[in-house]
């Protein structure tokens, strides 16, 4: 049965997404969208040979919202500060210590990070100790790093990676 669905919960979550985007719910849609959900998680399965596990569903739903909430403030953040005074920005590259030691939950914190305007991860270490991340405007590092350990990198932890 994993050989011919291996990843049933991705495969729905793409088969909601492809609803979403059709933004209908006629028969033809929702067959489309399983198929095409079942297509691409058993082509994605050589790829990805372990099942993740989501040890707390709900603090995913909650990291979710943050994250979307966290997406707005940051877009009107970034508008405000290139339309206002970009001469008064403060560019830096953090390290940011990981806790995380799933692949998984590494790839999801960098993603986030990238997803968040204003921010970009751009290095994993090769001993993946910490995240490399450029910010558009850090006026205080140290807290940049405190907040994205306990916004993202906190929940993660608790989603993804067994206590």
């Amino acid at each position: 049965m994993t050989r011919l669905l291996p990843h049933p919960q991705v495969a729905l979550t793409l088969a909601a997404v492809w609803l979403l985007l059709a933004n209908s719910l006629a028969p033809g849609q929702i067959a489309l969208g399983l198929l095409l959900g079942w297509a691409i998680a058993l082509f994605a399965a050589r790829f990805w040979p372990q099942v993740p596990r989501i040890h707390r569903p709900l603090a995913l739903l909650r990291f979710v919202g943050v994250v979307l909430i966290d997406i707005a403030v940051a877009n009107l953040a970034v508008a405000r500060l290139v339309l206002g005074a970009p001469a008064r920005l403060r560019p830096a590259f953090v390290r940011v210590p990981l806790a995380l030691r799933s692949d998984l939950a590494i790839s999801v914190l960098a993603n986030t990070i990238c997803l968040t305007p204003g921010t970009v991860a751009s290095r994993l270490s090769s001993d993946r100790a910490y995240l490399l991340v450029h910010a558009l405007d850090a006026a205080d590092p140290g807290e940049l790093v405190a907040t994205i350990k306990r916004r993202y990198e906190t929940p993660l932890r608790e989603i993804f990676e067994p206590c």
